[in-house]
């Protein structure tokens, strides 16, 4: 009788013992899964924390001296201006911003340099087509400095519908000779810079721009970069006088000088921990004489947001017969 009592038992006892098993491990189950998420969120939230501390990476590409007329006014109006821009697409889309020099006032006058004699005046006389407001945007070319000795070539008249075509196009630009624009600044994910004009063939241009890098210090910006337009042209290494009016400008307060005007590359140098480029040379220009003014460069600075440290690459550019810029390595 007992035995059989037993035999009824035993299962009873083991089904029993099964359920409480079975409980525990999907207890056991809602347990550990709950950890596991908790723990991922604590290390999702820690991540993004890191990433917080680390700051986001803003790259910023600076390039030379650009001119639309003459030559390449002709290549643009046969083959299309994507074309001009076809060879650097890539590394002008890879960056937050484009920097450049515009050579030249962006007018609806008709061209006076096309069809010029090499060396007659009005071959050194330059306008650009309205149309080119709007290539430079495609191209992400959306800061420009007009701060040079073409931007007057057809007066006040061309420096006003230069300011209007720009605008209209989204772009910015500093350097106004006018006095209207003198100063740019730029903003992203918490990084604030300002754009500061030297015109080397602005009467009192040094004090002016002195004058610009002390209010741009006013401006709660963490960077101020000094774009000069100075030196002799087609000179390999800059004058004694150019390099001391950029230690000034350091000393005053500019973090970054990019140089531009000479139309070749010239030698850059590091003068209290600032970078100074004293000219890129060429980015878009018709002039195929010399190995020296086919060849650009092309600055590229990438900024943390949250400590400012920049790390800084170069790349060569290359100007082509065919009215194209290529990038070279």
């Amino acid at each position: 009788m007992k035995n059989h009592k037993l035999k009824k038992i035993i299962p009873l006892a083991i089904l029993l013992i099964s359920f409480v098993l079975i409980g525990l491990f999907f207890v056991g189950q809602k347990i550990v899964s709950f950890e596991s998420e908790k723990l991922a969120k604590e290390n999702e939230q820690a991540s993004k924390d890191a990433n917080s501390n680390l700051g986001k990476s803003v790259r910023i590409l600076f390039v030379g001296d650009m001119m639309f007329d003459r030559y390449i006014r002709q290549i643009a109006e046969k083959k299309g201006s994507d074309s001009i821009f076809a060879g650097t697409i890539k590394i002008l889309s890879e960056n937050d911003l484009v920097v450049g020099n515009l050579e030249g006032p962006i007018t609806d006058k008709p061209s006076a340099s096309v069809g010029s004699e090499i060396g007659a005046h009005d071959n050194y006389i330059f306008t650009f087509s309205p149309s080119i407001a709007a290539d430079l945007w495609k191209n992400n070319i959306k800061l420009v400095s007009i701060g040079n000795n073409h931007i007057l070539n057809f007066g006040a008249g061309g420096l006003a519908q230069t300011k209007e075509n720009l605008r209209s196009s989204k772009i910015d630009f500093f350097g106004d000779p006018a006095g209207e624009k003198r100063i740019a600044t730029w903003s992203k994910d918490g990084l604030k810079l300002a754009f500061v004009s030297f015109n080397q063939f602005e009467k009192d241009g040094s004090a002016k721009t002195m004058n610009d890098i002390v209010s741009a210090k006013q401006m709660n910006v963490d960077i101020i970069i000094l774009y000069a337009h100075w030196g002799k042209e087609f000179m390999a290494e800059p004058e004694a006088t150019i390099k001391e009016l950029a230690h000034r400008f350091v000393d005053g307060g500019a973090d970054l000088i990019i140089g531009s005007h000479p139309h070749v590359v010239q030698g850059k140098e590091q003068y209290q921990g600032k970078m100074i480029y004293y000219s890129l040379g060429n980015f878009i220009f018709d002039q195929y004489f010399s190995p020296e003014t086919q060849k650009g460069l092309a600055v590229q600075l990438e900024i943390n947001s949250k400590d400012k440290k920049i790390i800084s690459r170069e790349f060569s550019v290359v100007m082509k017969a065919a009215g194209q810029t290529v990038v070279s390595n």
